[in-house]
């Protein structure tokens, strides 16, 4: 589908230009993509089909971090 095939382009597209803006600093070898880019075509991705993730409010952010096993 034309929705996983432009996520994949762009993943690809962005890790060239990563590769490229970093010549030299990156050791051969198998690499995932930066978490920070794949998140910016996440985010992009989105925002193109009207999606707007929130943040977390603060009573949610207590309950997540308070949350134990078997509670």
């Amino acid at each position: 589908p034309s929705a996983v095939m432009d996520m994949s382009f762009a993943n690809q597209a962005l890790a060239c230009e990563y590769l490229v803006k970093n010549k030299g600093s990156i050791e051969p070898g198998l690499h995932s993509i930066p978490e920070a880019v794949d998140k910016d075509i996440a985010r992009l991705k989105l925002q193109a089909m009207g999606i707007n993730i929130d943040s977390l409010t603060p009573d949610q952010i207590e309950y997540i971090n308070s949350w134990t096993s078997g509670t």
